[in-house]
């Protein structure tokens, strides 16, 4: 059963203020987010300006951008689990290497779609 709730344009108006008040705690306390956010802006023109066609542009900037996405959902996780407790357990800290491993594939994947894109 759905739980009652707003409908419409209400709804989105409310998970539009939920999403910037979700980037503000992002950009305020995850430094990490901050420098990957400073590559995207230096990865945006340079892909407008290296990439031949539409389709290598837009390979290039999202490739950087899904960085920001998955640095994101790490932050979640690493919230989440500091909620819960503070203290050291083998599943906090997986789940903390996980969310930062899958920050790390992101930027390796990032790279290849560059070098492929570059050096093609």
């Amino acid at each position: 059963m759905a739980k009652p709730g707003k409908v419409g344009l209400e709804r989105v108006l409310d998970a539009t203020r939920y999403s910037y008040q979700g980037l503000r705690a992002q950009w305020r306390y995850e430094a990490a987010f901050r420098q990957e956010v400073w590559l995207f802006l230096v990865a945006l023109p340079l892909a407008l300006w290296l990439g031949d066609t539409a389709l290598e542009k837009a390979l290039m900037i999202f490739s950087v951008g899904l960085v920001l996405v998955v640095e994101t959902i790490n932050s979640s996780i690493e919230a989440v689990v500091d909620r819960i407790s503070d203290e050291k357990h083998e599943l906090s800290g997986r789940a903390k290497d996980l969310g930062s491993a899958a920050v790390m594939l992101s930027l390796s994947l990032a790279g290849v779609v560059w070098l492929f894109l570059l050096f093609n």
